[in-house]
């Protein structure tokens, strides 16, 4: 029976991807790719000469029905996004999802995903986590950091450059500026950087230095001794 294969792709380091999911991204008939552009140089690194079928945000409401005959067919498809596990801030849910309605097999392989190596490497507690991905560019995210501001649990966000300092000195209002965080940089890539320290010190360290690069910000949670003094 065909199935939907979920393929993680290097975030960085074209090292970074297992053999299984070099096998697979062989043997299936059709890859789709975010960006096939991107996707391209991947394959290519690795000789693999599967066609490529864009895939993206923009299309996939479009496209999820006509992929999921063409799997009911007995058509084996991978999905794979720029990089990283599709699905995680990257399209694929919709696939999936219709996939699973209809009956159809999924896959999901293990391997990168840029949040997981930045959360353990932040030296902030990784027991208990939330992932919020891109908070909201405008509309509701004042709200949602107000929301937050009682999370407890470690709290993951991925950030574009332009806004980093701009959401550093939001979250240092609602969380206070002396709540800990880390932002990384550029992970599994040559000049992969990590800064740590309070809200403070990171929005001074960026406004003086500058941002560039793909970033994950890691924020501790509400301490429990704020917690007992509030009450």
């Amino acid at each position: 029976m065909a199935k939907l294969y979920l393929i993680p792709t290097p975030v960085g380091n074209l090292e970074d991807i297992t053999l299984r999911a070099l096998r697979i991204l062989k043997e299936v008939p059709l890859v789709l790719a975010e960006d096939t552009r991107t996707s391209a140089k991947l394959l290519k690194h690795y000789e693999i000469n599967t066609p490529l079928l864009s895939h993206h945000k923009f299309n996939e409401h479009q496209q999820v029905n006509r992929i999921a005959e063409r799997i009911a067919r007995g058509e084996d498809v991978a999905l794979i996004s720029d990089a990283g596990t599709p699905g995680i801030s990257d399209p694929g849910f919709l696939l999936v999802r219709t996939c699973i309605e209809q009956g159809i097999e999924t896959e999901c392989l293990p391997g990168a995903t840029a949040f997981v190596p930045a959360l353990v490497n932040s030296g902030l507690p990784c027991d208990r986590f939330c992932f919020e991905g891109f908070l909201p560019q405008k509309k509701g995210r004042q709200k949602k950091l107000m929301t937050l501001a009682e999370e407890e649990r470690t709290m993951i966000f991925y950030e574009s450059p332009f806004r980093l300092v701009k959401a550093l000195e939001q979250m240092a209002e609602f969380f206070g500026e002396n709540r800990h965080a880390c932002v990384a940089r550029e992970i599994s890539k040559l000049f992969e950087d990590f800064q740590r320290g309070t809200l403070k010190e990171l929005i001074n360290h960026f406004t003086e230095n500058g941002v560039k690069g793909e970033i994950v910000m890691i924020v501790e949670g509400k301490p429990k001794k704020e917690e007992e003094e509030s009450e």
